[in-house]
């Protein structure tokens, strides 16, 4: 099949073009698109793996398919989206968390709205039509790949909400009492109705599925690792 393939911005310039024609097999998904073209052109590659991706004029993802006479355009994060314009905070802490810093940290002049999504453990749980007590939280981390995770988070969160400014995703890890924040999303933007709350809902939910964290609920009658359901997907690496 024939498609049409348009560069925008950096890859525009490394390309010396716009707008190129490609041939790919019936079965091609985005993520073969982007994997041809950089095969035909190396240099373009890093910028490749980068940027943004859309198929007749609306965001897509690797595993989409691509159709006969498609339009798939690469761009960088719209309007920069580069760390000194839009900061990101990623990090595992292992001690409390200062909200207002944070929120401080990754805003900026143009930013007129926050969203802030903060966990708290929780003391007492209703399970099976019982009150069940915690004690305390333990958490743990695959420390590098969890950093790595919530960046993709990060990049997902701009990739559906261009207009989301800063970024900040920090997760408590260590021993945590009742009533102590054990995870933090903030999405910034320049108004409420921006993207902001809408990505910071999302921002907590994948990092529920993909980023690498653990609890230990401590009980007054034991004790048990708490693990979820959701089993990864090619889909969820990170390209």
């Amino acid at each position: 099949m024939n498609i049409t393939i348009l560069l925008f911005a950096t890859l525009k310039d490394l390309a010396g073009q716009s707008r190129l024609p490609l041939t790919l097999p019936d079965s091609a998904t985005v993520a073969d698109v982007r994997k041809t073209l950089s095969a035909l052109h190396p240099h373009l590659a890093p910028n490749l793996n980068a940027a943004i991706a859309a198929v007749n004029r609306e965001y897509a993802f690797p595993a989409d398919a691509v159709h006969e006479g498609d339009e798939v355009a690469f761009f960088p994060p719209v309007s920069g989206g580069d760390d000194t314009t839009y900061p990101e905070i990623f990090r595992l802490a292992d001690s409390p968390l200062d909200l207002d810093q944070l929120i401080a940290d990754i805003t900026i002049p143009a930013t007129g709205a926050v969203c802030v999504f903060s966990g708290m453990v929780r003391g007492e749980t209703t399970k099976d039509g019982a009150l069940a007590q915690t004690t305390r939280l333990e958490y743990e981390a695959y420390e590098p790949m969890a950093l790595e995770k919530m960046k993709q988070v990060a990049a997902e969160i701009r990739a559906q909400y261009p207009l989301v400014q800063g970024i900040a995703i920090v997760q408590r890890v260590g021993r945590l009492e009742v009533g102590q924040n054990t995870i933090l999303i903030a999405c910034a933007s320049g108004h409420r109705d921006q993207g902001c709350f809408e990505a910071a809902r999302y921002g907590i939910d994948r990092l529920k599925e993909i980023v690498p964290v653990w609890k230990k609920e401590i009980a007054p009658d034991g004790s048990s690792w708490v693990e979820g359901h959701y089993m990864p997907t090619p889909e969820d690496r990170q390209t």
